[in-house]
């Protein structure tokens, strides 16, 4: 890749450090979608000897890049995501990948393309952990932080992505548990 068409993609990629997400850390301050996408990957590296048939290193790359399009968008949380909003994203997606050389932008557009069709184990897996991940920092944020609709929400979200796997779905009731109890002692 030449090193100018490099540093102009990583300027754009940059803002994902910058835009922060509905989600809070345990101090209390915004997460931004650049350390959302980070422990996404660290918690797909560390299940990742629960799915042994499982191409480890799409998995990884598509945690890495699946929100590349909010550098451009910002975030919108997944409760009030709509129709629109997933176009203007699957756009900026597109407008983001001209910035690449034309093989790497048909790679990554392929993996956008295999993550919004949902139909491979890697894209499912990492959608159902894109979600456990986003519930995980929902617990670990203060209790102040959550809307009225989370204390729902943490309950029942991400279920139907986890039922294709036992293992994910046993991580996922151990999340719902943890919520329960963060909402307990409120």
């Amino acid at each position: 890749m030449d090193p100018r068409q490099l540093i102009t993609f990583m300027a754009v990629i940059e803002k994902l450090k910058c835009n922060t997400r509905h989600s809070w850390t345990s101090t209390g301050r915004h997460e931004s979608v650049a350390e959302h996408c980070w422990r996404l990957a660290v918690l797909a590296l560390l299940v990742m000897e629960e799915f042994p048939d499982m191409d480890a290193q799409k998995v990884l790359t598509m945690c890495l890049i699946h929100d590349f399009g909010e550098a451009i968008t910002g975030d919108i949380p997944s409760f009030d995501k709509t129709k629109e909003h997933e176009m203007n994203e699957e756009q900026a997606i597109t407008q983001l990948l001209t910035l690449l050389p034309p093989d790497m932008a048909r790679n990554y557009q392929a993996l956008f393309d295999e993550m919004a069709a949902l139909q491979t184990p890697e894209a499912r897996l990492v959608k159902a952990l894109d979600k456990l991940e986003v519930l995980l920092a929902h617990n670990e944020a203060p209790l102040s932080t959550w809307i009225p609709k989370e204390y729902t929400l943490n309950l029942s979200y991400g279920q139907e992505s986890v039922a294709f796997s036992d293992y994910l779905t046993a991580l996922r009731e151990e999340i719902r548990k943890d919520s329960e109890r963060k909402i307990q002692g409120a």
